[in-house]
């Protein structure tokens, strides 16, 4: 238990509510709260004319913000500075703190740890249940002499910078390497390699597969900005209208014609061998006399290429723009020579090593916050 005395937070912070009508003519800027209590930010900048309801609420730097619906799911945190003068619907509650009592800093801390987050779920039975103004001036905060909050918050915002320290430390290595092994494909030296169209590299496999209505399929799937292809779902012949499914095998290269242009294209990986994908997912063969499958992936999950994608995909509606084969088999890409090639699907699968590695650091780097603060608020 902590040692220090606990006080219903309506005794140091209070409701506030300041409404303006918005004018149609100026520009606002909207915060929304993230979940799992990861704070504000900004949701857009928004011309008055387009924001329905005319009636907000302004913020000020430092209020508690706590979201009506979102709150038992850590939909609330502390408004940044820079969000000072940003609007809210009247579906957000905002709560000055008196400074005198509260190192407000120390509330954006504390209403991380379970012990705040518990006392909020405990209100209703559905994530969907609303909570109210009273409910959160009931809940119940640590109050230690405000000498000692200034020093706690110094400890944990010594400790917030140096993990955020060593994230973007793990960052700036991972985007180093990626430069590496992309000079290799875009660098000075690509203006020499010969171009070569994808039909000279790819052949197209048709659907191979026809679907039977009492037998299972599992699918895979290619994420867009470049994350790759991955397992999907599993679904029944009957629940889907396609009469025919074809076989991704790995080294495959596929793509959603729909979603293309926005960087899913990529090369199935062994986990997605034996696996099935709609008619609407062009599945190639790669020609490995030419180009290696490795190459390819890195080449496609680029994200200046999604741009020259975007050019030849058709139709008048951006988010149903698709690239058709016959366009995706016109397009010319720089091929290194084989040796350089092997360097670097060598290089990728040494980067892929190293970023393995980064995610247990990360993972652990991203655990010692929290576990400081539950260890600060047991006293």
């Amino acid at each position: 238990m902590s040692k220090w005395a606990r006080v219903p937070l309506g005794e140091v912070v209070a409701h506030r509510k300041e409404f303006i009508t918005l004018d149609d003519t100026e520009m606002y800027k909207r915060c929304r709260v993230q979940l799992h209590a990861k704070g504000v930010v900004l949701r857009d900048k928004t011309k008055g004319a387009d924001i329905r309801t005319k009636k907000q609420q302004i913020c000020v730097g430092g209020d508690f913000l706590v979201a009506e619906i979102d709150a038992k799911m850590g939909g609330f945190g502390i408004v940044p500075q820079e969000l000072d003068g940003a609007i809210v619907s009247s579906h957000y509650f905002l709560f000055d703190i008196d400074e005198e009592r509260l190192d407000r800093k120390l509330l954006d801390y504390f209403c991380r740890t379970e012990d705040f987050c518990g006392q909020i779920t405990a209100q209703g039975t559905t994530n969907y249940a609303a909570i109210r103004p009273d409910d959160v001036l009931s809940y119940e905060v640590p109050l230690p002499p405000l000498p000692e909050q200034h020093a706690i918050v110094a400890r944990l915002d010594a400790l917030a910078d140096k993990t955020r320290q060593v994230a973007a430390h793990l960052d700036a290595v991972e985007a180093d390497a990626d430069a590496l092994i992309r000079a290799y494909l875009f660098g000075e030296q690509a203006t020499s390699y010969e171009r070569l169209k994808m039909a000279e590299m790819l052949e197209q496999r048709m659907p191979d597969v026809a679907v039977q209505q009492d037998k299972q399929y599992r699918f895979a799937g290619v994420s867009s900005f470049g994350r790759g292809v991955f397992p999907s779902a599993v679904k029944n012949g009957s629940g889907f209208s396609y009469e025919r499914l074809s076989t991704v095998k790995a080294d495959d290269f596929i793509y959603p014609k729909l979603m293309a242009w926005e960087g899913a294209l990529g090369i199935v990986p062994p986990e997605c061998d034996g696996m099935v994908v709609s008619p609407e997912f062009p599945v190639f063969t790669v020609n490995r006399d030419v180009v290696l499958p490795g190459v390819l992936d890195i080449y496609f999950r680029t994200p200046s290429i999604w741009v020259e994608l975007s050019a030849l995909s058709g139709g008048t509606n951006l988010r149903r723009r698709r690239l058709q084969p016959s366009s995706f088999l016109g397009y010319e890409m720089p091929v290194p020579p084989m040796e350089i090639q092997h360097k670097v699907v060598e290089l990728s699968e040494r980067i892929a090593a190293l970023k393995a590695r980064h995610t247990a650091i990360r993972e652990s780097n991203a655990a010692l916050l929290p576990a400081m603060l539950e260890r600060v608020f047991a006293g």
